[in-house]
């Protein structure tokens, strides 16, 4: 479940009275223009069909219902909530709510469209298991291929997704999202904007996966996961010292760092996710890996 939405000023809204649970982590987001911004990066036409994730009160599902989407499929957690979206939106025929964990229940609309895009306020507690349901993994493809999704996420996560090689920012997450998809900021969400106030600040970022060309492209993500876990895990460590105790080198992986222009004085969040990438496949073919599971070389 993820942050709720009400809309203030809406007497239907007004009159679906419901607590905020804290193990939901339930914060109602009352800044219109926030939302407007939301349904504004999702860019949608009467194509389109939204999974929406964590509906809340429906402030956000208003907005969407009242764009130009063909068809609205919202997943809701908490049956309090799911019960007063049912009355609200009974009429609507372009919007169908399932009860549920959207970790766990099927994504896809249950009037058989394909869902296209995804709008989420994405609940602090979740957002690693989640992203990877809706993008995929470096060592697994998605479940069902989305063309755009709009995140409402801590900002200290958004801030991982957007950052930039050699920023403070940059993480080894930062290196999995961008290596699946395209990520840009939409906006920032301040924590007065919630109803009762988050302890941190949020923001919205947009996300467009990424169809790889690469036929092993998840071969190579499953050795680069645990190459990117031994090397994060010292961000003050150079690749000279990161790489050289975790395979044992050879003139070929020296001859791929000079083509490159990379040097091996830099340290992990130095790198770009294209080149940790293209540092893994290099490492997977020609090294050994020093637990003991040689590699061809």
């Amino acid at each position: 479940m993820c942050f709720g939405i009400v809309r203030m000023g809406d007497n239907a809204l007004n009159d679906f009275r419901h607590i905020p649970r804290k193990r939901f982590g339930q914060h109602w987001l009352h800044d219109q223009d926030i939302l407007d911004q939301i349904v504004k990066a999702a860019e949608l036409n009467s194509e389109d069909c939204v999974l929406e994730v964590g509906p809340g009160k429906g402030a956000l599902t208003e907005k969407l219902i009242e764009s130009q989407a063909k068809f609205i499929q919202a997943i809701e957690l908490d049956r309090d909530l799911v019960f007063g979206l049912k009355k609200r939106f009974h009429r609507q025929n372009k919007f169908s709510l399932r009860e549920g964990d959207v970790l766990s229940v099927p994504l896809e609309a249950e009037n058989g469209l394909i869902i296209n895009k995804v709008v989420a306020n994405i609940p602090y507690n979740i957002t690693g298991p989640l992203l990877k349901r809706l993008i995929g993994e470096l060592r697994k493809a998605p479940e069902n291929s989305f063309e755009t999704l709009v995140l409402l996420m801590q900002k200290e996560v958004a801030q991982r997704l957007v950052a930039l090689p050699g920023s403070s920012d940059f993480s080894a997450l930062s290196v999995r999202i961008q290596l699946l998809a395209k990520c840009q900021h939409v906006c920032d969400v301040p924590s007065k904007c919630f109803q009762p106030a988050p302890k941190v600040d949020s923001k919205v970022v947009m996300i467009k996966p990424f169809v790889s060309s690469e036929p092993d492209f998840y071969e190579i993500g499953n050795f680069l996961e645990k190459l990117l876990k031994h090397a994060f895990s010292g961000r003050r460590k150079k690749l000279r010292n990161t790489i050289g105790s975790f395979v044992t080198p050879n003139d070929q992986i020296k001859e791929f760092f000079a083509c490159r222009g990379i040097s091996l004085d830099k340290r992990p969040q130095e790198i770009s996710p294209s080149n940790w990438f293209a540092l893994a496949k290099a490492l997977k073919e020609t090294c050994v890996i020093k637990n003991g599971s040689s590699q061809s070389k």
